[in-house]
């Protein structure tokens, strides 16, 4: 198992839904520009809230990589 992941999250396909910040208040959060940024670039992996977050964007604009490999980390069940 992934011990950290890393968040990115592309602002060219983010809307500011909020979603994410909504369901991960302590790892997201929404700039002046209305766009989400995360908190901290790089969390613990047992944190579903991330992932949860991830999962629900509309627009896909969150991705989650293996903060040691790079390696992306399936967002989708």
């Amino acid at each position: 198992m992934t011990a950290r992941l890393r968040i990115h999250v592309d602002h060219a396909l983010c809307q500011g839904s909020g979603l994410c910040a909504g369901i991960a208040p302590e790892h997201f959060e929404l700039g002046n520009d209305y766009k989400s940024r995360p908190r901290l670039e790089i969390v613990d992996a047992g944190n579903g809230a991330v992932r949860d977050a991830a999962e629900c964007c509309p627009l896909e604009a969150i991705s989650l990589t293996d903060a040691d490999t790079g390696d992306p980390i399936p967002t989708t069940s």
